[in-house]
């Protein structure tokens, strides 16, 4: 007697009978997830109501990707989750290793479902592994760049703290260098200058290089640039602490010192600044030798 041969769903009926098994498994599945994860080690960090909580909302959010072909609400979880395992210092083993064990949870229930129907696993397999991958690839590409946004953010606030602008007095800057100058050291402190030269509306700015080792022709360049930019946002610029190394430095590289309005220290500088802005120092209480900068009678 001839064996009928059974016929094959389409993908379509075949994707909605997968859907149907995952959401009928779906706290077996689950249950097996964790697991897995515990197991493994991934969950470290986690109390019992958030595994509880991200378990079920992965787990959602895989078969709402599976029955629509839609990977938005997957972004969006892909996100939130992200931000929450950087801030929280997890790894990446955690965050890849826990979809890649779902995955992995998935499969083999498919296996178990079809194992006696080869041809019918298959299919399946081709319907369900790739929506897995894609959601697998958009959780990592948002763990990378939430991890990349964190170290950007971290090393921006690095620079500004090895290059605080401080204001001493009313339109008063003070910039104090330290450390070798690369060339986006010497950007960044150029932006940084004249932001704060516009909001404090700052009229002199003294510029400390004392603890800066050397400078090459870029640096020098770049320091009169900064020069100039200030000029030209209403400030004058007083550079103080030039080493007699730096000083051989800018007249071998032809530097146009002439831009330039330098003084020996700071506090020379701050003294300079003053007359500028039309302070005068005077003093006061005699016997504790303290002075304080005073305005000019006009």
């Amino acid at each position: 007697m001839k064996k009928e041969k059974i016929s094959q769903p389409t993908p379509e009926s075949l994707r909605q009978e997968l859907v149907e098994h995952f959401r009928e498994k779906r706290e077996l599945l689950r249950q097996q997830w964790v697991q897995h994860m515990t197991v493994k080690g991934l969950l470290a960090g986690l109390t019992q109501e958030e595994i509880e909580t991200e378990s079920i909302t992965i787990y959602d959010t895989v078969i709402v990707c599976l029955e629509t072909r839609e990977y938005e609400g997957a972004e969006t979880y892909a996100a939130r989750m992200a931000e929450r395992g950087v801030l929280r210092g997890m790894t990446t083993e955690q965050i890849i290793g826990g979809m890649l064990t779902l995955r992995d949870v998935y499969g083999r229930s498919l296996f178990e479902r079809y194992q006696r129907d080869m041809e019918r696993l298959y299919a399946a397999l081709d319907i369900y592994e790739p929506v897995a991958n894609k959601i697998l690839s958009i959780v990592a590409l948002g763990f990378v760049e939430e991890r990349e946004k964190t170290v950007r953010q971290a090393q921006e606030a690095i620079r500004e703290l090895s290059t605080p602008v401080l204001q001493v007095q009313d339109q008063l800057l003070i910039l104090p260098i330290i450390g070798v100058i690369d060339t986006n050291r010497a950007r960044q402190l150029t932006e940084q200058l004249l932001r704060t030269i516009r909001t404090k509306r700052a009229k002199v700015v003294v510029m400390d290089i004392t603890g800066v080792p050397a400078v090459d022709s870029k640096i020098a360049g770049h320091l009169v640039q900064t020069v100039d930019a200030s000029k030209l946002m209403g400030a004058t610029v007083i550079v103080t602490g030039v080493s007699p190394e730096i000083a051989q430095t800018l007249v071998t590289l032809g530097v146009d010192i002439s831009k330039m309005n330098t003084v020996g220290d700071l506090q020379g500088g701050i003294e300079v600044a003053n007359q500028f802005l039309g302070y005068r120092v005077v003093r006061t209480e005699p016997e504790t030798g303290m002075t304080h900068p005073e305005k000019k009678v006009q």
